[in-house]
């Protein structure tokens, strides 16, 4: 006998875990369980006001960026979006499923204002890299250097020869990524002649390197900046460094490697 689903009468009411719904073997369970957030509320409380209207959780607003970060969601809105409908997401976020989700225009606003100014990004890459050190994922004693290119968020529609630019250069009229340019050309780190000679150069296995960018390029989706200014291509790294981080500890946590025996002697 063919069964048919029966839309004649609404359910009144639901029986719901979103615990039960999201798989044990999810990337976001394995994930959750490398991430470690608590700290983050007193390392922002300094830049909250004690009165005032509550604002939205910074932790829930980092947890949406890893989510974005790891599963390559690079927009926002899309990001929003995403949690919206998504189980295993909203499991990760720890929202309900009745619980609102921030609007897109919430996390620029903290970007440039609290995250910006506590340096939080930074903050949680340094947690993660210590779980990494101590998990064994990295020793912790060296760190190479390689270079990769990475398109602008430049529209090359509206470009012009550099001869036929004549638009004064005024920093008081300047947008602010134009203005946060002008204030690093000094700075070594952002391509000013620098007379510092590197102690050590080391040849072996660059291709490791070379790796971790294609997968930033090619998985992470970070062909293209898409957040303007030194800032925003700070965050832009930053975020992807962690969340690359984060999978490979989690898979490492999940799948460790095999212990070789010592064999009798």
């Amino acid at each position: 006998m063919m069964g048919r689903h029966n839309h004649d009468q609404g359910q009144l009411f639901y029986s719901f875990n979103l615990e039960e719904a999201v798989p044990d073997d999810h990337v976001v369970r394995q994930v959750a369980a490398v991430l470690d957030l608590s700290w983050v509320y007193s390392e922002l409380a300094p830049f909250y006001p004690k009165i005032g209207r509550p604002s939205i959780d910074p932790v829930l607003m980092i947890r949406m960026l890893v989510i974005g970060y790891v599963f390559a969601i690079r927009s926002e809105r899309a990001l929003c979006r995403d949690v919206q409908v998504n189980l295993a997401y909203r499991w990760f976020c720890t929202l309900s499923i009745e619980d609102k989700i921030p609007d897109h225009s919430a996390f620029s606003r903290a970007r440039h204002e609290r995250f910006r100014d506590s340096d939080i990004f930074r903050r949680v890459f340094e947690r993660v890299v210590e779980a990494c050190i101590a998990a064994g994922l990295v020793g912790g004693e060296g760190f190479a250097v390689d270079a990769s290119l990475i398109a602008a968020d430049a529209n090359k529609q509206r470009s012009i020869p550099g001869p036929e630019w004549q638009k004064p250069a005024d920093p008081t009229t300047a947008s602010r990524a134009v203005k946060e340019y002008l204030a690093t050309l000094d700075d070594a780190a952002f391509g000013a002649a620098s007379e510092v000679k590197p102690k050590f150069v080391s040849p072996s296995d660059p291709a490791a390197q070379e790796m971790l960018f294609a997968h930033l390029k090619r998985i992470l989706r970070l062909g293209r900046l898409r957040l303007r200014g030194p800032s925003g291509a700070q965050f832009e790294f930053t975020l992807a460094a962690i969340a690359q981080n984060l999978r490979r500890l989690a898979k490492l946590i999940a799948r460790p490697p095999p212990i070789a025996h010592a064999c009798a002697t």
